[in-house]
């Protein structure tokens, strides 16, 4: 339970915004970081003292992370479980392997949620055209469609009203993944999501929920508090301080979770590492989720999560960036309260997170408000390739 002292080196891998805001907190708090990636110059690597350029599965890689760093931890719940568990072997890694092995499969994610007690909307296992006609009389229609593996922002689901629709669906999506979820079709009255920390000794902090908006898949805008009334706020917080603790977790986890329109609370999925609608807490709260992530895998006792005011996170896809250059930023930044996040990524894709912006202001609606207002004097033409 001792603290690793400053100057010690955390391994980070995964070299996208996450572990590049990780590696921010990082060193404000006096540690290095080595960031493993396959992309040379990776957002996070342009931050970090020392970087390893290799694909994630390479044993060789994981020896020299080790050699270099005192603790690590992951950006992202791709990363192969067998690498991590090689590097357990090492030196200590949080959250570990076994996070990942639940976080990395839906339907192994859903099914043990459902075992320990914790509400999920119903679903059913489908690995063949019968299992689909069976999961189709247990679930019935209009149900959506997941591949277990593989997917985010929206990737490897259909929405299917019809058992051929959703037969079509099922041919299309299962070359992509061992299996698929059936799950029901909500009425949703929105959508939220808790971030919870637990360091080494069992401690548990939890932020606000916040209340999220997606746009074709991806998170587009997340508002804190979330406008919900102060029931079922405190029943989403126990919901993922449960999960945080049922699962031994050591490090950050977001619970993504369905408000239905009836008022039942359900978690969609689990994110074992900080979350895109998490970055409001760099500005809003006593605590960022990073630097909780470095405090708990450090030995450092948690922050307070306390939210300061309210707040409002915009992302940045690259559909907004003109056809050559950057865009302008100076008249989004005239907007009170607007602070801008960019994330060093090189190349701007339709659809790619290339930075956010937060406002904060009270009430929550001027902090929406302000946030939108702030993009929207971005106008980018960038068109799919």
């Amino acid at each position: 339970m001792s603290v690793l002292p400053a100057g010690s080196t955390i391994g980070i891998i995964g070299g996208g915004q996450l572990g590049r805001l990780t590696a921010l907190e990082a060193r404000r708090l006096g540690y290095r970081t080595c960031v493993w990636d396959p992309q040379p110059g990776s957002p996070a690597a342009q931050v970090a003292d020392a970087q390893i350029v290799a694909a994630f599965g390479d044993p060789d890689a994981a020896e020299a992370l080790a050699r270099r760093v005192q603790v690590a931890t992951y950006e992202f719940e791709n990363v192969p479980a067998g690498t991590v568990e090689q590097l357990e072997a090492r030196i200590p890694v949080y959250p570990g392997s076994r996070m990942l092995r639940i976080t990395q499969h839906r339907l192994r994610e859903k099914e043990t949620l459902s075992r320990w007690g914790f509400p999920v909307p119903r679903f059913a296992a489908v690995r063949t055209l019968p299992d689909l006609h069976a999961a189709l009389a247990r679930v019935p229609l209009p149900v959506v469609l997941k591949t277990a593996t593989g997917g985010y922002d929206g990737k490897g689901q259909a929405v299917a009203h019809t058992a051929a629709e959703a037969e079509a669906a099922y041919r299309r999506l299962i070359a992509r993944s061992d299996a698929l979820i059936v799950e029901e079709f909500l009425d949703l009255a929105l959508e939220l999501s808790v971030i919870c920390a637990r360091d080494r000794r069992g401690q548990t902090a939890c932020f606000p929920p916040a209340e999220n908006r997606h746009r074709e898949g991806i998170l587009d805008l997340s508002a804190v508090p979330a406008r919900v009334d102060a029931a079922v706020a405190s029943q989403a917080r126990e919901l993922a301080l449960g999960i945080i603790r049922q699962l031994e977790l050591v490090g950050v986890l977001a619970v993504e979770m369905f408000l239905t329109r009836a008022g039942r609370l359900l978690v969609n999925e689990l994110a074992p590492r900080p979350h895109n609608s998490g970055h409001y807490t760099l500005d809003a709260c006593a605590t960022s989720q990073f630097e909780q992530l470095v405090r708990a895998v450090t030995g450092l006792p948690l922050g307070s999560p306390v939210l300061y005011a309210p707040a409002a996170m915009a992302n940045l896809l690259g559909d907004l960036w003109p056809p050559a250059g950057q865009p302008d930023f100076g008249p989004v930044l005239a907007v009170p309260g607007v602070r801008l996040y960019l994330y060093g990524k090189d190349e701007a894709r339709p659809g790619r997170k290339m930075g956010h912006l937060t406002c904060v202001a009270g009430p929550v609606e001027t902090a929406v408000e302000r946030v939108l207002s702030a993009r929207s004097r971005l106008s980018g033409t960038r068109q799919p390739a």
